[in-house]
């Protein structure tokens, strides 16, 4: 490439390809092993955390938070490249400049998001919530009776004791947003013997079936667990609507792994309500959620607070990734991930 700057590993860090010495630095705070995988000709120079002066970057990277990356951005000439180690950058698109490649973190997630929605269905199903509030009142109440609808089973369980668990076998899955993340749920699922998994994508697909996301009203009402984890654009703000929860089943698990406004908040508040629905996120709408939203405090609702795909793990599977794309720029090669081509 040429240039004299090559890559930030954070808000705080930019590397620099063919230095004079040759030399790799890095703060302190930022663990060494995280860096060992970068080109050795790659020299790390530490940015401030509140810039005042302008920095030539070529390559830069944005791990993980997300705050202060816009006002960074103005600190820094002749960016050629962002890379975000997120698999959505609708936080980032509507700042970046046209004439900057853009590459998201598309798959550095599939393993840390999928199995955060196999345990989001599992701890549901099982009504782990509900038993974890009776432990801290210290209250052993096994299969005893409880005010709340879609916790009972009928048929020869009426009138003898309510379950308070239920089966991922049999069940019908819906994942609305079969990318890399939706296939590594389903890759989760099929251990469990789920009856059938459905799958919505933009378009239709064939080997898997993929349904284009115009056929989800069609298919809402035949799924036990819908699972959202498509990107939030124009298209999918509001996807799943009030009109969309009116069609799921009665009892049926909604888990949004996407993004907050993917899912209307006010129609699901209502929907729990009635306990028609019940729901795990890891997203909302607003986000952070504020104190005293009815969120907190419906029965059939948990809420993680969006850490779904937040592991050690994954922070390695992310500085690797971002050291192979440095490569490839350094190399000239064509970078992976590409959301936005400026055609660098």
């Amino acid at each position: 490439m040429g240039s004299a700057s090559l890559a930030g590993l954070s808000f705080w860090y930019w590397i620099r390809a063919h230095s004079e010495d040759g030399a790799c630095r890095w703060d302190e705070n930022l663990a060494q092993e995280l860096l060992v995988d970068f080109p050795r000709e790659a020299e790390i120079v530490r940015i401030p955390r509140h810039p005042s002066g302008v920095l030539d970057v070529d390559f830069w990277i944005i791990p993980f938070a997300r705050k202060s990356a816009q006002e960074t951005f103005r600190h820094l000439r002749g960016v050629k490249v962002v890379q975000s180690m997120m698999a959505g950058v609708d936080w980032i698109t509507p700042w970046l400049p046209k004439d900057v490649v853009l590459c998201d973190g598309r798959g550095l997630h599939d393993i840390s998001a999928s199995e955060w929605v196999l345990t989001a269905i599992l701890t549901s199903l099982k009504r782990f919530p509900y038993y974890r509030d009776m432990q801290l009142r210290q209250e052993w109440k096994g299969q005893a009776s409880v005010p709340n609808g879609f916790m009972d089973v009928g048929g020869a369980q009426v009138g003898q004791y309510a379950v308070l668990g239920d089966d991922l076998a049999g069940k019908t899955v819906l994942i609305v947003g079969y990318g890399s993340i939706g296939a590594a749920i389903e890759a989760r699922l099929k251990p469990f013997e789920v009856k059938k998994i459905l799958r919505v994508a933009r378009s239709a697909k064939m080997d898997p079936e993929v349904f284009a996301v115009g056929e989800l009203r069609k298919l809402l009402p035949v799924a036990d667990i819908v699972v959202a984890i498509v990107p939030l654009t124009a298209e999918t703000h509001g996807l799943i609507g009030a009109v969309e929860i009116g069609l799921m089943k009665p009892g049926a698990l909604l888990v949004n792994a996407a993004r907050g406004p993917v899912v209307d908040t006010n129609a699901l508040v209502e929907a729990l309500r009635q306990n028609r629905l019940r729901a795990v996120l890891d997203v909302t709408d607003p986000e952070p959620l504020p104190a005293g939203h009815p969120f907190w405090s419906a029965a059939n609702c948990m809420i993680t607070p969006h850490v779904g795909g937040s592991t050690p793990e994954f922070i390695h599977r992310a500085f690797r990734f971002g050291a192979d794309q440095v490569r490839r720029f350094m190399a000239g090669e064509r970078l992976e991930n590409v959301v936005t081509d400026a055609g660098y």
